[in-house]
């Protein structure tokens, strides 16, 4: 980690870090398991930050809150697809001085529900007395 710091500029470590899971085709042998990364990428300077080796596509929740420990996000906008849109994991981001961008689907019907209702029936801004 110390020696990617040095190389990237602080223009870039306070940009946009982007935690992803992705299946390695062709990597399963037989009835073993294809292999499975969660990785953290910092977009601007084009480098993975760290990886870790997942079971299978389901563990990137049990996995993202262990990359994060690796980290440190503050100041940078860290970016999640769907699979890793949890309350715990954005609040781990919080804590440790980051802002977060969660994706969000219909597969998520409460919170999906919630957010579709905030954006079509949006709070009218209050008005500040005097």
């Amino acid at each position: 980690m110390e020696w990617i710091r040095a190389w990237l500029s602080p223009e870039v470590v306070d940009k946009v870090v982007v935690i992803d899971g992705k299946t390695l085709r062709g990597s399963h042998d037989g009835g073993q398991s294809p292999i499975h990364w969660v990785s953290a990428f910092a977009s601007e300077a084009g480098i993975v930050l760290s990886q870790i080796k997942t079971r299978e596509k389901s563990n990137e929740i049990t996995a993202i809150p262990e990359l994060l420990k690796r980290l440190d996000v503050r100041g940078a906008i860290v970016t999640i697809d769907v699979m890793g849109c949890q309350k715990a994991i954005a609040e781990n981001i919080i804590d440790k001085g980051g802002d977060y961008l969660l994706a969000l689907k219909g597969n998520q019907s409460s919170l999906h529900h919630d957010v579709r209702l905030h954006f079509e029936q949006p709070v009218p801004p209050r008005r500040l007395p005097g």
